[in-house]
């Protein structure tokens, strides 16, 4: 590979760049696959080994050139990576990428549109657009709903509750928190959410004025689900102390144990006490794909709000999420003008900026990954790989009901599996961390008190015989 030419800096029309650009692609690329080798999801470095490796001048004085730092990576950075690909990688809600959508990666990163405004990002913008108004149908939202790429579940419940904060000061305190700030009251504000439910929820509230207090944890039942008797009770209590509860979000994929809040039942008693009703639906989303699985979500469309991600079980490399509304003038509160960026008069002629629908400005194209894998898979194609993760977590769930050696905690409604060796909780803990340094990496959680091991399966190359292969060699270590 050659990166002498110091003119070619950028890609662009010029076919010296063109050249360089290819060239540094295809050693990238060679190198990506030199790395990819092996079963091993990791390759047992310890923090302090990863540290030394890297601990060296960031910027010399003079610069390498591309072929010597992409051989330092292949020594210092790749081998330290975790293969989420791998068929020993289970620990997280973090999916390996579909091949078409690592391509379309590339194609983002080389064009860097910009999906603030539409001379930014002219094709990218209606893509988005197109892409969000097929995303609300899915969901079952009508002509009226809209929504916004983000970069994770935790900006969309951020943007979700942001928007349900505003609509209730000014739906039912007649108050306009953009122009006034919080109103007096503030610090009754009360949203309701299960125990288990993700911890962007106290974050988003903080981010939003309201604090952690504002967050009241419901607790759950034996299949943690939240229970809706105990919230409207909680909401009953509130209300007679003079708090103001404004939100209810149900979880549809708790991170540790997939378990899916109904939706029915919430939305009874949102409409009861006027709340806004969200869906973090960023795990079990993708669900919605599958003829054998999608009732287990619910009706979605009675949310208000929902959270959508694509770097879980829809396999789109990070980031990727969106956060939809089914009134699209929820979307308010994002919206301001400035004559450098989003014109009025731009948008009157019909050119449309995304800025005035997202907490961010500047975003990249992510919106290109799910076209282009909806567009090569199909939706008999999602559904196969969706059925199949659900599918392996109840085998696996079957199997350690079966094994006199293992506890398991919960019947799977999505891809996650948590359970136990039979033991002390530093068992467990010593089992996880040994097989992490030996290239398996799975989860840890706690449920009851007790220390509990978990697979969250997102991978579709899993296969019945390799999980039957992972619990014989758990007992083992």
């Amino acid at each position: 590979m050659s990166v002498a030419n110091k003119d070619a800096i950028l890609l662009s029309e010029d076919t010296a760049s063109q050249i360089e650009y290819k060239q540094m692609v295809e050693a990238t690329t060679e190198a990506i696959l030199r790395g990819m080798q092996g079963e091993k999801a990791y390759g047992g470095l310890t923090p302090d080994q990863l540290k030394a490796r890297i601990h060296h001048t960031m910027l010399p004085e003079h610069g390498k050139g591309y072929a010597h730092v992409l051989k330092e990576m292949e020594q210092e950075i790749i081998p330290g990576f975790v293969h989420v690909s791998s068929t020993n990688y289970m620990a997280h809600l973090h999916s390996p990428g579909l091949l078409e959508s690592l391509a379309a990666e590339q194609m983002i990163a080389a064009f860097n549109q910009s999906m603030d405004s539409w001379d930014q990002s002219p094709i990218a913008t209606e893509v988005e657009v197109e892409v969000v108004g097929q995303l609300c149908k899915l969901y079952g939202y009508d002509g009226n709903a809209d929504g916004t790429f983000t970069s994770g579940g935790s900006q969309s419940n951020l943007s979700a509750i942001l928007f349900a904060r505003d609509w209730y000061c000014n739906e039912v305190l007649s108050h306009d928190v953009k122009k006034l700030g919080l109103p007096s009251c503030y610090a009754d504000f009360r949203l309701y959410t299960s125990e288990i439910s993700h911890f962007s929820m106290e974050k988003s509230c903080h981010l939003l004025g309201l604090g952690y207090q504002a967050v009241r944890k419901v607790p759950v039942d034996k299949r943690c689900k939240m229970d809706a008797a105990k919230l409207e009770a909680m909401i009953k209590e509130d209300v007679a102390d003079g708090k103001r509860p404004f939100c209810v979000v149900a979880t549809i994929g708790t991170t540790d144990f997939g378990s899916i809040d109904d939706v029915q039942a919430l939305k009874r008693i949102a409409d009861t006490y006027g709340l806004w009703l969200h869906a973090d639906a960023a795990y079990g989303s993708a669900a919605i794909l599958s003829g054998t699985y999608k009732n287990r979500l619910g009706d979605l469309s009675l949310c208000d709000s929902i959270t959508l991600d694509f770097h879980k079980m829809f396999l789109i490399p990070i980031s990727g999420s969106a956060v939809l509304v089914k009134d699209k003038n929820d979307l308010a509160p994002c919206m301001l003008h400035a004559d450098y960026l989003n014109r009025e008069e731009d948008e009157e002629d019909g050119y449309t900026n995304l800025v005035g629908k997202s907490i961010q400005t500047t975003r990249r194209f992510d919106a290109l990954k799910v076209w282009v894998a909806f567009q090569t898979r199909g939706k008999d194609g999602f559904a196969a790989i969706i059925d199949k993760v659900i599918g392996n977590a109840r085998y696996a769930y079957e199997a350690l009901k079966k094994d006199p050696d293992y506890e398991v905690v919960n019947e799977p409604e999505l891809s996650s599996v948590v359970f136990r060796l039979k033991g002390s909780d530093e068992r467990n803990k010593q089992v996880r961390r040994k097989l992490l340094l030996a290239g398996t990496v799975m989860g840890q959680t706690v449920y009851e008190g007790k220390v509990c091991l978990k697979f969250t399966l997102l991978n579709p190359r899993v296969s019945h015989e390799h999980l039957d292969e992972l619990f014989a060699l758990i007992k083992k270590s």
